[in-house]
């Protein structure tokens, strides 16, 4: 009871890179609150599955293996997450902000009655003051994330009800084993207890998942433009240098919002958060909104005709000028010193 829970997203017979990033954010947090970190995994075939999970330090599992289970359906997946929370009284519950995320905690927050904060960017331990009601609450969720458009950071609390729920973008959170021989305790959920025959009315024929072509997030080396790229014909001279790099294309949200590239390629609070070996910023002037999909990359050379420019601070090499001028340049003498 009042432990920490992670809900672990399996598809394709992957789990999800978010979830292993939850299962570490989810250990910190069980550190802090002296309690233990649970996890639920639903799907079919799922023995072995217990050897990822537990080294990120998982002191309980739960299994629900059904073959009615998987693909993901709604109503089957809402109702064992529902009824076990009714019984294991966790006092927070974490899921990624995936689609399937997005359908899966608000029908279970709202048949908890526990609230959800969605697509969160932050989650930390806290304190709160109620003054009206001269009441203090120890050891709440900060459940932190971008609103109004990404202008403004909000914390949100839950002081009351139970658990505290929250969906967390993918890749803001860093994925870390806690120890590879972590041992914790299986527990097998009879899947009829938890779910009514009616719930499984709905069956999944034939299901067409189209992957995404652009993988920024896992990418080495990222080439990020800005506003100040000037056009998408000059978007072009990005492309080319990822590609000499073995990169991909970036993008602050000014660029997206002015027509230059598609909104995949976003990075920052509104868009994907990245930690690439290499970050290459291209008249982009630095909003905290931007830097925050992007702070914790190994380099970052930002390119940039304005020396003031905010990304400049933050940099580990400036180089002033137009961008239009820099990157062929770089694109030469690349070729020429790796012949």
């Amino acid at each position: 009871m009042n432990n920490v829970i992670v809900y672990c997203e399996l598809d394709e017979g992957k789990i999800a890179d978010v979830s292993f990033e939850l299962l570490t954010k989810g250990r910190s947090l069980a550190n802090q609150l002296n309690c233990q970190l649970e996890a639920l995994l639903l799907g079919n075939n799922l023995k072995g599955f217990e050897k990822e999970i537990f080294p990120y330090g998982v002191d309980t599992l739960y299994l629900a293996d059904d073959n009615r289970l998987s693909p993901y359906s709604t109503l089957p997946h809402t109702s064992v997450m529902v009824n076990l929370f009714k019984e294991e009284k966790p006092q927070i519950a974490l899921m990624g902000a995936t689609t399937i995320g997005r359908d899966l905690g608000p029908r279970v927050s709202s048949a908890l009655k526990s609230g959800l904060t969605a697509d969160c960017t932050e989650l930390e331990i806290g304190d709160h003051e109620d003054k009206k009601l001269n009441k203090v609450y120890k050891s709440l969720l900060y459940q932190i994330r971008p609103a109004f458009g990404g202008n403004i950071i909000a914390t949100i609390i839950n002081p009351d009800c139970r658990p505290q729920m929250a969906t967390v973008r993918e890749g803001v959170m860093k994925k870390e084993i806690t120890d590879a021989n972590y041992k914790g305790k299986i527990v097998n959920l009879d899947v009829s207890k938890y779910v009514d025959e009616t719930a499984f009315i709905v069956k999944v024929i034939e299901r067409h998942i189209e992957q995404s072509k652009i993988d920024i997030k896992n990418s080495p080396v990222v080439v990020s433009g800005g506003f100040g790229v000037g056009s998408a014909a000059n978007f072009k001279l990005l492309f080319n240098l990822a590609a000499l790099l073995g990169g991909e294309v970036g993008a602050s949200r000014a660029a997206v919002d002015a027509g230059y590239v598609e909104h995949e390629r976003q990075i920052g609070q509104t868009g994907v958060t990245v930690r690439p070996k290499l970050y290459i910023a291209c008249g982009i002037s630095g909003q905290i909104q931007h830097l925050a999909g992007m702070l914790e990359s190994s380099i970052i050379i930002s390119i940039n005709s304005d020396p003031n420019a905010p990304i400049n601070k933050i940099a580990n090499y400036v180089i002033v000028g137009k961008v239009e001028n820099v990157i062929p340049k770089m694109i030469r003498y690349y070729k020429e010193n790796t012949k």
